[in-house]
């Protein structure tokens, strides 16, 4: 039985998941994903299967080529951090198994893993899931590595049970959970609720897995507090207060 690659996990708010790599071995990744390699480390660009997949990548958020590594001779290290503050979380696929996850999450893997678009049987989840608009789904066999928003929260749905959720906190789920977006019920609660027009509806049974702060949310907040150009007492300038106080 093949063994998997060994690798490591390191740091807290902002981690970083470091591989190494025995003659044989590959992983890869995304083009541009790397962050830093040891000298006998090579790196190699290709399509990943040709331009179908290339297409559907493209849809998912990734990008249009990905980048295998591997070593000729002696062992090597290669490193992939995390682009925001989040969870890095190892899935250890086997043969056949798969899990969907959000656009975006994918880190790497071990080259036995196919990385694929999940397409969605109802329309209403892909023209209105927000962060679950495309999803990504991985196949065993083989190690992959997916990078969630925030913290991680588990949960096992029983057949039948509901799970409501703002859309961004869906992180990933099995895919023998049903997911769906449906709209929130109440003129009120659509006008003032301050959840959007739409839900996710994740029904089990399965584990789903959410993350406690996607980025579009972490960005909105950011933005409130963003330099604004022609800010008072200028023309065409940048008024920005490190310290919250009146210049």
């Amino acid at each position: 039985m093949k063994m998997a690659v060994q690798y490591r996990i390191e740091g807290t708010t902002l981690p970083v998941l470091t591989v190494t790599l025995q003659p044989g071995e590959r992983v890869y990744s995304s083009s541009g994903g790397m962050s830093w390699m040891t000298q006998h480390v090579e790196m190699e660009t290709n399509t990943g299967g040709g331009l179908g997949k290339m297409f559907k990548r493209a849809l998912s958020g990734e990008s249009l080529f990905i980048v295998d590594y591997f070593v000729n001779g002696g062992t090597g290290e290669v490193a992939f951090a995390a682009e925001f503050p989040g969870k890095i979380v190892d899935l250890n696929l086997a043969p056949g198994n798969q899990i969907i996850v959000q656009k975006d999450a994918f880190l790497c893997a071990e080259k036995s893993v196919d990385m694929d678009m999940h397409f969605r049987k109802r329309l209403g989840a892909g023209l209105f899931g927000g962060e679950g608009f495309i999803l990504q789904k991985l196949t065993g066999p083989g190690l992959a590595f997916v990078n969630f928003d925030g913290e991680i929260v588990e949960r096992t749905l029983a057949p039948g049970e509901t799970l409501r959720v703002d859309t961004g906190h869906v992180a990933m789920f099995e895919p023998a959970v049903d997911f769906d977006i449906q709209m929130v019920r109440g003129f009120k609660n659509i006008l003032l609720g301050g959840e959007g027009l739409f839900l996710a509806t994740l029904r089990g049974p399965g584990k789903v897995w959410l993350q406690t702060m996607p980025m579009s949310k972490l960005a909105a907040k950011i933005a409130q507090f963003m330099p604004q150009v022609g800010g008072k007492g200028q023309s065409g300038g940048v008024n920005v207060s490190l310290f919250g106080g009146d210049n």
